[in-house]
């Protein structure tokens, strides 16, 4: 492996929430775009599909070869190799068209069009850094206390019981982060997805 290069978007972007876990490894960085179709999931952050001819823009990266980064920059992804279709993204080989006008080939993640929540909004025009303006993501909107909790829940074993204030809960379940489980409280769907964003 003599190189390595990535196209980056949405939350692994410079100056969002996943860029820290690339930002020391990176030898060389430039803005480019590739084709694809972007949607907006309902905790706010953009993915990409393999498909449509919209421009989203994104960030070339060359990263210093290593099989160790590619392993968990797929597992934090969510590939399986064994099971493809079981896959939460694909990595994949696409063009990326650079500033200048030239073209490479970069990996990509792009979603499993199977795992597209149908809650997540198709992005016109595939212009995820304006969505972003327009409406902030939901981790940005959480308050502290908020934030810590779903923290806390998400990172329990699941069998321990994390306490709770009422007005807490009740705004928790309000913004359906939470679920009640009877003896004890778990992560949502989309509290689980916030978690990932706020990790």
């Amino acid at each position: 492996m003599t190189e390595m290069k990535f196209f980056v978007y949405g939350s692994m972007s410079e100056g969002l929430v996943h860029f820290h876990k690339i930002q020391n490894l990176i030898k060389e960085s430039t803005s480019a775009q590739i084709m694809g179709t972007a949607y907006r999931l309902k905790v706010g952050y953009p993915v990409v599909l393999n498909q449509g001819n919209d421009v989203v823009s994104g960030q070339l990266v060359e990263l210093n070869p290593s099989e160790f980064l590619m392993n968990l920059l797929d597992q934090f992804h969510g590939v399986d190799h064994f099971e493809p279709n079981k896959s939460l993204h694909f990595r994949l080989e696409k063009t990326v068209r650079l500033e200048d006008g030239n073209e490479t080939s970069a990996w990509v993640y792009v979603l499993n069009p199977e795992k597209l929540p149908p809650t997540a909004t198709k992005i016109l025009g595939g212009d995820w850094k304006a969505s972003l303006q327009t409406q902030p993501v939901l981790t940005e909107k959480l308050t502290e206390r908020q934030r810590n909790y779903i923290m806390r829940l998400g990172s329990s074993t699941g069998r321990e019981i994390v306490p709770i204030d009422l007005p807490l809960y009740r705004e928790l379940m309000n913004l359906e982060m939470i679920v009640d489980k009877g003896r004890r409280l778990a992560l949502s769907k989309l509290g689980h997805e916030v978690y990932r964003y706020l990790g």
